[in-house]
């Protein structure tokens, strides 16, 4: 079953633990909310499974409607319920980064700047040095547990959140954690720049081909569990918000950048809801071909920011990107990803 209690915490970084590389470390952070209120999150740095060093992503000016989602949120822990509707995170739908970027680092090496934790290090000292800085931590929530004490900080009541990294895809030993719309990830404000930034984890045991409605992983016909890679076909622009009247004309363009023709029948381009609209086939697009997309009602793009994805005939997904009001705004304007 997904995550008991999923979520985002608002708060902001007072102090930080680093537990070098024994056992299951995690980078821990001390926070407190508007509030007063104490929390600890618990940020996994290596892997209980092989290979045990994490993949990592970081958007140094990350920028998604996801931002706006969250601005009008509250300090402290905010349940999120399931489903694409809200703030809530997916690596596999949700568009946030090109999982092909991800690199793997490891929990803890001798020397400055070399592991996981000297990289969380970066961005989380800035964060408390930084009194307007807040901190979002998407995972799971742990206690409160009044009468224990927290085990890092000392803090009472014990309070805090993990599983602050992807939630689905994964092996058979955690797949009772698996979930859509459930991932975890850190994302930090810094308001006086007027910048987020984004921290994405992922195990590099976990699928990145997963079910809609279990996330459990799916697997290609040849058994293998598929991972992030360079994509054949992509989407490169989109027409959001043309001139005219509605029903408008939107558009959404696709670049083929392999070396081989691509047959798209029973593709689709889906956007954050709905079924999607059909790619029409009227043969297989030639290498470094380019084919713009009509879209139907059933994948509308909303001019205050959206996603789109790529979906191949099996229902798998092919590429991703988002964009956001700002990049909208302009009516006639392509959108270049």
């Amino acid at each position: 079953m997904p995550l008991k209690d999923y979520g985002v915490l608002i708060a902001r970084a007072v102090d930080i633990r680093r537990e070098g590389a024994r056992n299951t470390p995690h980078y821990q952070i001390h926070l407190t909310d508007d509030r007063g209120t104490h929390y600890r999150a618990a940020v996994n740095v290596l892997s209980q499974e092989h290979p045990s060093e994490l993949l990592y992503l970081v958007a140094d000016d990350f920028r998604h409607p996801l931002t706006a989602r969250l601005e009008g949120l509250p300090g402290g822990w905010n349940t999120l319920p399931p489903g694409p509707g809200g703030p809530n995170l997916d690596f596999v739908r949700g568009n946030l980064f090109d999982p092909a970027g991800m690199r793997s680092l490891p929990a803890d090496a001798e020397g400055p700047d070399n592991d996981l934790a000297d990289l969380l290090d970066h961005y989380v000292k800035r964060a408390v040095a930084d009194p307007e800085a807040r901190l979002y931590l998407f995972g799971s929530r742990f206690g409160p547990e009044p009468s224990v004490k927290d085990k890092v900080f000392g803090f009472l009541p014990g309070n805090g959140v993990h599983d602050v990294h992807m939630n689905q895809g994964n092996s058979h030993r955690f797949r009772g954690d698996d979930g859509v719309w459930q991932d975890g990830a850190l994302l930090l404000r810094f308001p006086g720049q007027s910048r987020w930034v984004g921290i994405f984890l992922a195990f590099q045991s976990q699928s990145w081909h997963t079910d809609d409605t279990t996330g459990h992983a799916l697997e290609d016909v040849d058994g293998s569990r598929p991972a992030p890679g360079l994509q054949p076909v992509r989407i490169v622009a989109a027409l959001v918000n043309p001139r005219g009247a509605a029903p408008e004309a939107e558009t959404v363009t696709l670049l083929n950048a392999s070396p081989e023709p691509v047959d798209l029948t029973g593709w689709r381009i889906v956007g954050r809801t709905g079924p999607g609209s059909p790619v029409p086939a009227a043969g297989p697009l030639a290498p470094g071909g380019c084919l713009a997309v009509p879209l139907t009602a059933d994948a509308a793009l909303g001019n205050q920011g959206g996603e789109i994805s790529l979906l191949d005939a099996a229902g798998l997904k092919v590429h991703g990107v988002s964009y956001t009001a700002g990049q909208a705004a302009d009516a006639g304007w392509t959108v270049v990803f």
